[in-house]
C-alpha cells in the first residue's frame, strides 16, 4: 500500500532550540500509525511540523505525492490533512453545533455538509443530544468527540490526533478509540496518532514509530513495537 505522508529528514526548532533531527516516518494510505514517546520527545513539534504551525523546519513533508512543506496552513488543511491539537482546542462559547459547522467553513456543498452532520451524529450520539449546548460546559470526554467531529468536518484524508486519551477516564477512552477504528474502517481515513497511553495506541495501530529525544528510535508494525522488550519496560510497564 503506498504512503499518503512522507516525512524525509525532517529537523524542527522553535527559534534557536532544536526539537527535531533527520526525522523520516511514513504513514500508509488507509492505515493508523502511532507515534510514541515520552513527554518532550518533540511529538506535538512533529504534528505542528506537518501543518505548518509556530515552528521551523527543514527536510521534506509530502502529502499524497506532493511537497507540503513551507506551504499556509489553511492551504495544507484545504488539501485534505484535519488537525486534532492537544488540548482539544474547542470554541467554549460556541454551540456543539456551531463548532462542527466551523469545521466546514472551506466548504460550500450544502447537502455534503448536512451528510456530514449526521455521520458525526452517529458517530459521537452524545453530540446530538448536546448540538445546542456550549462547548465549555461540555465533560472532557465529550470535547474530545466534538475536536475529532469538527476535525472530520473538513472530510479529511489524514486525520491528526495529538494526545487523545489525555484526562480521560479508561471508559471514556476505549470508547473513543473504538470510534477512531470504525472512522478508519468505514471511511478509510489515514490516521497519525500521537499518543502517551502505549498500550491502546498499539492496540489500534498498524505501524508505529517511538520518537526519543526528538530522533526515531524504532519503527515497524505495531505488533513488533509492541513486543520489544524496551518498549514494553519503558511504555507498557512489563
Amino acid at each position: 500500500m503506498s504512503a499518503i505522508l512522507e516525512i524525509l529528514g525532517l529537523d524542527a526548532a522553535y527559534g534557536e532550540a532544536r526539537v527535531l533531527e533527520d526525522v523520516s516516518l511514513a504513514v500508509e494510505e488507509k492505515g493508523i500509525t502511532a507515534l510514541l514517546g515520552a513527554n518532550g520527545a518533540g511529538k506535538t513539534t512533529l504534528l505542528r511540523a506537518i501543518c505548518s504551525m509556530m515552528v521551523r523546519i527543514a527536510g521534506e513533508i509530502r502529502f499524497a505525492g506532493m511537497r507540503i512543506d513551507g506551504r499556509p496552513t489553511e492551504e495544507i488543511a484545504r488539501l485534505g490533512i484535519g488537525h486534532v491539537p492537544d488540548g482539544r482546542g474547542t470554541f467554549a462559547h460556541l454551540t456543539v453545533e456551531e463548532n462542527l459547522r466551523l469545521g466546514a467553513y472551506t466548504r460550500r456543498d450544502r447537502d455534503g455538509i448536512a451528510a456530514d452532520f449526521e455521520r458525526v451524529y452517529a458517530y459521537f450520539p452524545r453530540l446530538r443530544e448536546r448540538r445546542r449546548q456550549q462547548a465549555g460546559t461540555l465533560s472532557g470526554g465529550e470535547q474530545q468527540m466534538l475536536a475529532i467531529g469538527r476535525a472530520l468536518m473538513m472530510r479529511p484524508k489524514l486525520l491528526l490526533l495529538d494526545e487523545p486519551s489525555f484526562g480521560l477516564a479508561p471508559v471514556v477512552v476505549q470508547e473513543i478509540f473504538r470510534i477512531l477504528a470504525a472512522i478508519n474502517k468505514e471511511q478509510g481515513m489515514s490516521i497519525l496518532l500521537v499518543e502517551q497511553n502505549a498500550g491502546v495506541a498499539l492496540d489500534l495501530a498498524d505501524h508505529a514509530f517511538l520518537l526519543e529525544t526528538g530522533r526515531i528510535a524504532l519503527g515497524g508494525e505495531a505488533a513488533v513495537i509492541g513486543g520489544n522488550p524496551s518498549v514494553r519496560r519503558s511504555y507498557l510497564g512489563y
